[in-house]
Formats: C-alpha cells, sequence, structure tokens
C-alpha cells in the first residue's frame, strides 16, 4: 500500500470502527442541534433523513467488537445475528448519541425487532416504514409517497424537524450525487478491479454510511482521482459478483480471503441502501413520488424487494454480464431468510446460464477464515485450470 493510498483511508477506518453511538457524537459534535437516524443498510430512507436536518445512519450490528449478554433472550435461537447484536448496541449503550431508528419490512425480523427494540427502549424514537410489496400494482406508488410523508412527518412531531419539498428536492440532489460517484466507483472496479481492492472500497463504503452526504462527496471523490491515477498490474484472477451480503456485512477478513484466494469482486451487494437507485431521482414535480416511483422502477435487484415483474435471477445475470464476470460468490448470513430463499431461484437461474457459483456462509462475529480460504483457493484453481 502507497503512502497515499494509507493516508486516504486512515480517516476511513477511523470512521468505520467507530461505534454507532460514537460516530453519531463524533458528527453532532460539530453540528449541535442534530439529530441522528439509524436504519438497516438495505433501503434506507437516506433523502427524508437528510432532508430533515439529520445524518442518516446505517445500523449494521455489533460485528466482533460485542458480545451477546442480553440479546440472546429476546430472540430464537435461528434468528440472524446482525438482530442480536443491534440490539444488544442498546443494552451496552453504545447507541448514546443516536436519537431515532425507522425499521421496514425488508423481513421478517426486522419487522419483530422494530417492537422488541421499542419495548426494551420506551424512550427512544422507533418508527417502521411500510414498503411496498406488490411491484405491479398502479397504487404502489402513491402507498408509498404516502409512507414517506408519514415518517417525514413525524420527525417533525417528535424533533421539530419538518421536510419541506424544496429541502427534499435538495437532498435527492446531493445523494444523486453521492450515488453517482460510487457508480464511478464499480464502473472504475468492472474496467481496473486491480486499481481498486475491494478491502480498500469497503472501508469506502461503510464511512459513508456514517457520514453526512456532503463529506462523503469529497471523500469519494478523492478515492476516485487515486484509484484512477493507479498503475497496478492485473492479476491472473477470476472475476466474481458478491451476492447475498445485503444487509449483514461480511467480515473485511472474509473479503480479503476472497481477494488472497484469486477473486476480483467486480459486482456485490453491499451497503444497497447507500446506492439504492440504479439511476438519478428526478427534482421535478413532488419529491415524495418521485422517490416512491424511482423505488418501483430504478431500486437495486433485492432479496428484500418482491418484484413480480421478472425472475429473481435476471437481475443477478444482468450483474454478472455488465460486470463481465465469471462467477458468483453467494456470501450468504446464517439464518438469513430472504438470501437463502432466493439462492435457490439465483443458482437455477445462473444454472441455466451456465455460470459458476460458490456459496460461503458467514457470520459477522466469524473471524477465522481458514477452512473458507480453502473451499475459495479450490473454486478458483478449479475455474482456472479447468
Amino acid at each position: 500500500m502507497t503512502t497515499e493510498t494509507a493516508a486516504l483511508l486512515e480517516p476511513r477506518r477511523e470512521v468505520g470502527v467507530l461505534s454507532l453511538g460514537d460516530a453519531a457524537l463524533r458528527w453532532k459534535a460539530e453540528h449541535p442541534g442534530g439529530r441522528a437516524i439509524a436504519c438497516y443498510p438495505v433501503y434506507a430512507p437516506t433523502e427524508v433523513i437528510h432532508a430533515a436536518g439529520m445524518l442518516p445512519m446505517a445500523l449494521l450490528g455489533g460485528g466482533t467488537t460485542v458480545e451477546l449478554t442480553h440479546a440472546d433472550a429476546r430472540f430464537q435461537s435461528f434468528v440472524c445475528s446482525i438482530a442480536k447484536s443491534s440490539l444488544e448496541l442498546g443494552f451496552q449503550d453504545l447507541v448514546r448519541g443516536v436519537d431515532g431508528f425507522v425499521f421496514s419490512n425488508i423481513c421478517d425480523v426486522a419487522r419483530n425487532l422494530s417492537s422488541v427494540w421499542a419495548r426494551n427502549f420506551s424512550d427512544t424514537f422507533v418508527e417502521y416504514l411500510h414498503l411496498p410489496q406488490n411491484s405491479t400494482s398502479s397504487e404502489s406508488s402513491q402507498y408509498l409517497a404516502s409512507e414517506l410523508r408519514r415518517l417525514a412527518s413525524r420527525f417533525a412531531e417528535a424533533f421539530g424537524a419538518p421536510v419541506t419539498d424544496d429541502a427534499l428536492r435538495r437532498s435527492i440532489a446531493t445523494w444523486n450525487a453521492v450515488r453517482a460517484r460510487i457508480r464511478a466507483l464499480y464502473a472504475l472496479r468492472i474496467d481496473s478491479p486491480e486499481k481498486l481492492p475491494i478491502t480498500e472500497f469497503f472501508v469506502a463504503l461503510r464511512a459513508a454510511t456514517r457520514t453526512a452526504p456532503e463529506e462523503s462527496l469529497l471523500r469519494l471523490d478523492a478515492l476516485l482521482d487515486t484509484a484512477s491515477r493507479r498503475t497496478e498490474r492485473p492479476r491472473d484472477r477470476i472475476r466474481v459478483v458478491i451476492e447475498g451480503a445485503f444487509c449483514e456485512q461480511p467480515p473485511p477478513g472474509l473479503l480479503e480471503i476472497l481477494e488472497e484466494s484469486g477473486c476480483y469482486v467486480v459486482e456485490d451487494d453491499l451497503f444497497l441502501g447507500w446506492r439504492w437507485f440504479t439511476d438519478d431521482v428526478s427534482t421535478d414535480g413532488d419529491p415524495f413520488e418521485r422517490l416512491a416511483v424511482a423505488y418501483l422502477d430504478r431500486g437495486v435487484a433485492s432479496s428484500t424487494r418482491h418484484e413480480g415483474r421478472q425472475h429473481r435471477s435476471l437481475g443477478v445475470i444482468e450483474k454478472v454480464r455488465r460486470a463481465r464476470a465469471d462467477a458468483v460468490v453467494f456470501l450468504l448470513p446464517k439464518f438469513c431468510e430472504p438470501a437463502l430463499f432466493d439462492y435457490v431461484l439465483i443458482k437455477q437461474g445462473l444454472e441455466r446460464e451456465h455460470v459458476p457459483q460458490l456459496v460461503v456462509e458467514f457470520e459477522e462475529k466469524m473471524w477465522t477464515f481458514e477452512r473458507t480460504r480453502n473451499e475459495i483457493e479450490t473454486f478458483v484453481e478449479s475455474m482456472l485450470f479447468d
């Protein structure tokens, strides 16, 4: 790693390793009177939160730093790790500085976690966003627009933070710029993956979920400039798409193993909520309606969103083709029902297209990877030397 790269990454690593509460307190120290709202990094109503003058943050669980001492008693044993560790953050007072949480129906666990959180932390703002489950209905966009308006009214009621149409349009424009930078970085990785390792990009994306979009813009611009000027030599690796890690993020060590074992990750579904839309959201007309239409028509294909207009595998196959990938690596969090249910459908579609795939299960507290390394190395060798 060059000195320039280390200097560029250090502030991102610093933000990324902070607990959710410490990251919120750090931002609030620079923005007296500001509020911070956390939500899972799948679909996150970041524009509405930002338009209210608040900081949207990703709820990423506790990772390897939090031991479960209270949350296990509130959940069944077969519930995903991120739900338990998220609640544990509250019990261990590691979300001090976060003023509220927005949950949504991305899965049954997230749906129930909202009420579990409200029951255990009754003095904390908790809101539930009902996302439409029928993408083919002509009423879906109106329904979602009304839900986003209701969420905005709750912010005004709880925090005295109204969301005006003009403020929301400005926020949409700001987030359009952030997503455009992220798309540019993905395009760079597709063309020259050796210039931007997935481990480095993961750090940058994680930091973007803990900082204001205006700050993220500057950091993403700096990363894009630095990475595009690199002259790294391409290595003999296979190009892969990561699928399944849309909510519970994989341990950084697992991503390192992927690269060390001979993979260039050229596409993925990490931190979807901070890059949900595949194109800019229009700022013309009613901004709530524009966000709702974009959610339905320009949203990233995900296991958390029911899409009745096409087979679930088509979005992944399109990713493979766009990224010129050789294979798909399913990084599936243990007990994640949306990912595990969709895996069967996606696998069938990939097999029809003769796309090789590998399945790797993980938990956020995973810290040893030798068995996984052997599996990935065997998979890579079977493709390189077939």
